[in-house]
């Protein structure tokens, strides 16, 4: 097949509706979502924060500093690229079953890419270990999750949780648990003994699925 060149085409765009985008270049539905071409601009950018990782990581200001796209080009791209972590992530109709930490990194991992600072959720479950719900708990600094229990406790007894599995991330992209960690995943089984709410296990992701089970390390 024929390299495409940068830019959008009108093809690219008749391609896209008729269901053919698999069949567009990176460089191709890029433009598309910006709404017009842009000449060499995008090749570059894209060598920059190559897909997938990389252009999950890109921001605004990366955008606009190609030649050709503005703030409303820059935000349809981050507008597109939050819908697909978030459809990548949720499959709430299914009614995904949590038994496995390897679970926990399939639901959440891509809604974690490219994010730089820590993101605490609960995954609510019932007593088959189905999901219910995910709570977003807090969303904290660099290095460090600012948790109340409270907060994660109160969505699990709106849903009539069973059970939860606790996960956040580590932007830095190593998922060994640290000392706060360690003693925040402690005060949450406490709480969770007190309100008949068992806490099953807290998941540390990183890059590229690494990631860290507090109850397989026996931290918990």
């Amino acid at each position: 097949m024929t390299p495409r060149q940068p830019g959008m085409t009108a093809s690219d765009r008749e391609l896209v509706l008729a269901g053919g985008a698999e069949r567009v270049s990176d460089e191709g539905l890029l433009s598309v979502l910006i709404g017009e071409s842009v000449d060499g601009g995008l090749r570059s950018l894209l060598e920059e924060h190559p897909i997938p990782d990389g252009l999950w990581r890109i921001s605004a200001e990366d955008l606009i500093s190609v030649d050709g796209i503005g703030p409303a080009g820059a935000a349809r791209v981050l507008a597109c690229l939050e819908i697909s972590r978030r459809a990548s992530c949720w499959r709430a109709s299914r009614r995904p079953t949590v038994s496995t930490p390897e679970d926990v990194v399939e639901l959440c991992a891509a809604q974690f890419r490219g994010v730089d600072r820590e993101h605490f959720w609960g995954l609510a479950l019932n007593t088959k270990n189905r999901l219910l719900r995910m709570v977003e708990v807090s969303i904290g600094s660099l290095n460090a999750s600012i948790v109340h229990p409270r907060e994660l406790f109160k969505g699990a007894v709106r849903v009539s949780a069973a059970s939860l599995v606790v996960v956040h991330n580590h932007p830095s992209g190593d998922p060994t648990p640290s000392g706060a960690d360690i003693q925040l995943t402690r005060r949450l089984v406490k709480a969770g003994d007190v309100l008949g709410i068992e806490l099953l296990d807290h998941v540390i992701i990183g890059d590229g699925g690494e990631h860290a089970s507090l109850r397989d390390l026996g931290l918990m």
